[in-house]
């Protein structure tokens, strides 16, 4: 069983309210998502892996098992080009569950015009195989397991 824990602090709202179809109809695979704390901030590697893809508003980490987590900070954060975030590592690191990958700031998503909503998913997972998904509550980065892959 894989625990996925929270790369943000914040609170946990879930896939749904994702104003994105993409998350919130789970197209990528189920998981759930974070309205993050609005402060400057490291998000950090939901799993120990590998960071398979990197950048400056998403990242994969693949655990040994070959299992990808995606996280993605903010909804259309792409267009942003960068601007805004700081990546902490590299494609092909190697990482420990909490390792700090890329430094934001939510605040200044938001400010912008676009949602900071830090979606977490189990990439291409069949949706019974991620459990006890926490979809309220307050979170802690590196801290609070968000969901269990099995």
């Amino acid at each position: 069983m894989l625990e996925v824990l929270s790369p943000v602090p914040g609170t946990a709202t879930g896939l749904a309210g994702v104003p994105d179809p993409v998350f919130s109809q789970g197209m990528v695979g189920p998981g759930t998502a974070i309205d993050p704390e609005r402060a400057p901030q490291a998000a950090v590697a939901p799993i120990a892996g590998t960071v398979v893809k990197l950048h400056p508003h998403a990242f994969v980490i693949a655990g040994a098992d070959g299992k990808g987590v995606l996280v993605h900070l903010g909804i259309d954060t792409v267009d942003l080009k960068g601007e805004g975030f700081e990546t902490l590592a590299a494609e092909g690191d190697a990482v420990e569950a909490g390792a700090p990958l890329v430094r934001w700031d939510p605040a200044g998503v938001e400010q912008g015009g676009r949602s900071p909503a830090v979606p977490v998913v189990a990439l291409d997972a069949p949706k019974d195989t991620v459990l006890d998904t926490v979809e309220s509550g307050a979170v802690e980065a590196g801290a609070t397991v968000l969901f269990a892959w099995r």
